[in-house]
C-alpha cells in the first residue's frame, strides 16, 4: 500500500508538471502568433519591393527590351546578354576588376581607421559628443549629388603634386599589378574617410558594451593595455568587425560615383538595339553575384569561431543531460520491477522469506 501510495504522488507530481508544460507551450504558441502578426507589415514590403522587383530583372534579363510608343516589347533570348557582356564587353570586366582590388584594399582601411578613431572618442575626452558629430558629418552632408560636385571638384582626393611621390614610393616596393590599385586607394583616401562615419558609431556601441570589470581584472593582473586590446577588445568586437566589413562593402559596391553602376546606367538608357533595359539586369545580376561572393568571402573570414570555454561548457550541459536521462530511466525500470514484484507477491507467486534472483 505504501508503494502504491508513492507510486500515485510520483503520478500526480508528473501529472502537474505536464498540465504546466501544455499551459506554458499554449504561451507560447500564442506568443508566436502575434509575432508573425507583427512581421506580416515586413513580409508584405519583402514581397512588393524586394521579391518582385527580382524577379522583374532576372526576367528582364533573359529578354532584349525594346520600348516603342506601344509599349514594351520583349525578344527572349536566354542567356544571350550575359554571353555578350563576358565575351563583347571589355569595359565591364576591366571595370570589374576594378572594383574587386580596390574594395579588397579599402575595406580593411576604412574599417581599421574606424576602430582607432571609436576606441579614441571611447576616452574619456572633453568635448566627446563635439569630435563625434566631426567624424559623422560628412555621412549626412557628403552623399549624393554634394559628394559627386565635391569630387569633380577634386575635395575627394590629394593633389596631384603630393601623390607622385606616394605613387613612386608605392610603384618602388609593389608589383604594378598591386600597386596601381593601393596608389588609386590613396589617392582617394579622402573620400575613403568620408565613408567611416557609421563604422565608428557601430564600433562606439560595441565598445560601450564591454564590461569595464574585465580590463581592471586584466589590469590588477599585470595586463598591458596592448594586452588588453588583443585579449578583451578585440574578441568583444568580432562579431561589429564582420558587420562593418559587410556594411562597407555594400556601401561602395552601391556608391553612384562608382564606374560600374554608371556603366549600367548608360547600358540601360543606351539606344542601341542590342542594349537597353534586359542589357543592363543582365549586367546588374552579374554584379551583384560578384558583390555576393565578396561578401561570402569577408563572411568566411571574419566569422566568429566558437571560444574553447563555450564548447566545454557545452559539453558539460550534454553531459548533465544525459546523467538526467539515465537516473530517470534507472528510476522507472525501479517503479516498474517494484510493481511487477508487488503482483507476483499479491499472486502469492513470492512470499516475505523467498527472493528470486531473476524477479529484480
Amino acid at each position: 500500500m505504501e508503494d502504491r501510495k508513492k507510486l500515485t504522488r510520483s503520478e500526480k507530481k508528473a501529472l502537474k508538471e505536464r498540465m504546466k508544460h501544455l499551459k506554458s507551450g499554449k504561451l507560447e504558441k500564442r506568443y508566436a502568433r502575434m509575432g508573425y502578426i507583427f512581421m506580416i507589415p515586413w513580409f508584405i514590403g519583402a514581397a512588393v519591393f524586394l521579391a518582385y522587383p527580382l524577379i522583374s530583372s532576372f526576367w528582364y534579363a533573359l529578354n532584349n527590351i525594346r520600348i516603342t510608343p506601344l509599349g514594351r516589347i520583349f525578344t527572349f533570348v536566354g542567356h544571350a546578354n550575359f554571353t555578350q557582356i563576358l565575351i563583347q564587353d571589355p569595359d565591364f570586366l576591366i571595370y570589374l576588376v576594378d572594383y574587386l582590388t580596390s574594395t579588397i584594399i579599402s575595406t580593411p582601411i576604412i574599417v581599421v581607421f574606424a576602430l582607432i578613431i571609436a576606441m579614441m572618442l571611447n576616452m574619456k575626452i572633453k568635448g566627446k559628443g563635439f569630435f563625434r558629430l566631426i567624424f559623422f558629418l560628412p555621412v549626412i552632408i557628403v552623399s549624393g549629388p554634394i559628394l559627386g560636385m565635391l569630387t569633380a571638384e577634386g575635395a575627394g582626393s590629394i593633389s596631384a603634386v603630393d601623390m607622385q611621390a606616394v605613387t613612386a614610393a608605392i610603384g618602388s616596393v609593389l608589383p604594378k599589378i598591386v600597386a596601381d590599385p593601393v596608389s588609386d586607394v590613396f589617392g582617394n583616401m579622402i573620400t575613403t574617410l568620408w565613408y567611416s562615419g557609421v563604422q565608428i558609431l557601430i564600433f562606439l556601441s560595441g565598445l560601450q558594451k564591454i564590461d569595464k570589470s574585465m580590463y581592471e581584472a586584466a589590469k590588477i593582473d599585470g595586463g598591458s593595455g596592448w594586452e588588453c586590446f588583443w585579449k578583451i577588445t578585440l574578441p568583444n568586437l568580432r562579431s561589429m568587425i564582420l558587420l562593418n566589413t559587410i556594411y562597407t562593402v555594400v556601401f561602395i559596391s552601391n556608391n553612384s560615383d562608382n564606374p560600374i553602376i554608371n556603366l549600367i546606367q548608360e547600358s540601360m538608357f543606351s539606344g542601341t538595339k542590342e542594349k537597353g533595359y534586359g542589357y543592363a539586369s543582365a549586367m546588374a545580376w552579374l554584379y551583384s553575384t560578384v558583390v555576393l561572393i565578396l561578401v561570402g568571402l569577408f563572411a568566411l573570414l571574419l566569422a566568429s569561431r566558437k571560444d574553447q570555454y563555450e564548447k566545454q561548457v557545452k559539453r558539460a550541459v550534454k553531459a548533465r543531460k544525459k546523467e538526467i536521462r539515465d537516473h530517470r530511466r534507472i528510476e522507472r525500470r525501479n517503479r516498474r520491477n517494484a510493481a511487477r514484484i508487488e503482483r507476483r507477491r499479491a499472486q502469492g507467486k513470492i512470499t516475505s522469506h523467498t527472493t528470486n534472483r531473476d524477479d529484480y
